[in-house]
């Protein structure tokens, strides 16, 4: 659709005019009328698009919004006011994807936080825990132990531990159920 723009425009030589008159010259491009209409049949489905590619509601909208106000100042530059709708869904897929590149950066950006550090008081403890856990250690049978650490602190299957100790997986089973028993009644007795 063509509009209607007046501009000024100097005339030299032209009989019948100042030098500068005012005359009424086309335009190419979408007029507002154009964008209000498109506003009005697009918007849900614009928000929708604005949905799938961000995560909350409110920068879904700005989102939206910014695009019909960039489209309506660029207006006059669409020079088939039939793709207008083409024009806004662009403007809308690389506003949301500056919002994004936005976050992340900001995300990049924030102070990492302090990891969780226990208090002197639990490390002082955990560290009484570990000496007495090796101290009930070592008052268990040979097998018992390796098959002990070897299972929960190496992190080993019974196959593992089997093939390694060249004993049955029974054994193992065995020699870990002992160990545990005897272990547990060692903490118990110092306090543990």
């Amino acid at each position: 659709m063509v509009g209607v723009r007046p501009v000024r425009v100097a005339l030299f030589g032209v009989e019948g005019t100042s030098t500068t008159d005012i005359i009424e010259t086309p335009t190419v491009g979408a007029t507002v009328d154009q964008l209000t209409a498109t506003y009005q049949a697009h918007y849900r489905s614009l928000l929708r698009l604005a949905a799938l590619l961000l995560d909350d509601l409110s920068s879904c909208e700005d989102v939206v919004q910014e695009a019909f106000i960039r489209v309506h100042a660029a207006r006059g530059r669409v020079r088939d006011p039939e793709k207008t709708l083409a024009y806004l869904r662009q403007t809308v897929v690389n506003l949301s994807r500056s919002t994004l590149r936005r976050r992340i950066l900001g995300l990049r950006l924030l102070p990492k936080p302090m990891p969780d550090m226990a208090s002197a008081e639990e490390g002082a403890y955990d560290a009484l825990e570990r000496a007495e856990l090796k101290t009930a250690l070592k008052g268990l049978q040979r097998r018992q132990r390796e098959v002990l650490v070897l299972r929960y602190f190496a992190d080993m299957t019974e196959a593992q531990v089997a093939d390694l100790l060249g004993i049955s997986i029974g054994s193992v089973k065995a020699y870990g159920s002992r160990g545990l028993a005897a272990l547990r009644t060692r903490m118990e007795a110092t306090g543990g």
